[in-house]
């Protein structure tokens, strides 16, 4: 079972080394960020000095796309699937984080395959969003959406992300966005995963993958994800060992199992597989999650 050569579907930029330290210091002056470090992070960041805040997550990253890929030979994980982190501040009107979008091209070139290209949408901007989302399609190869409708103060039922759905729909590409409260404190109602289920019966075709787990609605994550044939789901943003006893279940089950997939969220690739093979799961339930799944619904072969 330790043979198994993985994939990570939700992880982000800078774990290449693709960040500055002032890119990632603006990101934690931001309200949405000094409340987190105070709150969800409050055990990280206590480490660190007033000003040093942004090394919770600088710490997690690797120094270089080199390094990412050296680790992932070590750890057998054959491809990353990376997006530029597209996030809005809810509270000043700005990007908390943005990368961007060449640094993603610059490393799915480099790393010849074993990146995987996201771009993000940003509803405020649609057109221009939904040009960007085609040419990373036609021109470089991208092979998915992420999005965060939580951090721009809508849910994913909200009119303004229905063009976006529309062109993923028309050009064959996954859907990703987060479902679940956020680790910064933003209006969490946004996140129910049961907004999904306009989406999924208004765009049978379209594949839809709800990331970091739903948590705290555990149940409407899972529901959406067994009601929906078009409904898939990841696992990142919470550490294999902290999931929770219903979702594991699910996982391990004859739906979970073929619909659920492995992520990171930048977390490290180390530490979250090793987590994983170590949950109480079948061989047969590590192999689709960690790998089989992600081929399928990525279209990754």
């Amino acid at each position: 079972m330790e043979d198994i050569w993985a994939i990570d579907v939700m992880n982000r930029i800078p774990y290449a080394g693709a960040f500055t330290e002032e890119e990632m210091k603006e990101s934690f002056r931001t309200r949405e960020f000094q409340a987190m470090v105070k709150g969800t992070f409050s055990g990280w960041a206590k480490r660190y000095p007033p000003g040093e805040e942004w090394k919770v997550l600088g710490k997690t990253y690797r120094s270089s796309l080199e390094e990412v890929l050296a680790e992932m030979d070590e750890v057998k994980v054959e491809k990353v699937l990376m997006d530029p982190l597209m996030m809005w501040s809810w509270w000043e009107h700005k990007f908390i984080t943005n990368y961007p979008i060449e640094r993603v091209i610059d490393a799915v070139k480099k790393a010849k395959g074993r990146v995987v290209g996201g771009v993000s949408y940003n509803p405020f901007r649609i057109e221009e969003s939904l040009r960007e989302v085609e040419k990373a399609v036609k021109e470089y190869g991208f092979k998915y959406v992420w999005f965060h409708p939580i951090s721009f103060g809508i849910a994913p039922s909200d009119r303004k992300c229905y063009p976006l759905y529309g062109k993923c729909s028309e050009l064959g590409i996954p859907c990703c966005f987060q479902v679940g409260h956020s680790a910064e404190p933003l209006p969490s109602e946004h996140g129910r995963p049961m907004y999904a289920d306009d989406v999924a019966i208004d765009f049978p075709e379209l594949t839809i993958v709800l990331t970091h787990t739903g948590f705290p609605w555990i149940s409407e994550f899972i529901s959406m994800i067994w009601r929906h044939p078009n409904v898939y789901g990841n696992i990142g943003a919470y550490m294999p060992h902290s999931l929770s006893k219903e979702l594991v279940d699910f996982m391990d089950g004859a739906v979970g199992q073929k619909k659920l997939m492995w992520a990171t969220n930048g977390f490290g690739l180390t530490r979250c597989k090793k987590e994983f093979m170590e949950l109480p799961i079948k061989d047969e339930t590590k192999r689709r999650v960690l790998r089989e799944n992600a081929i399928e619904i990525f279209k990754l072969s």
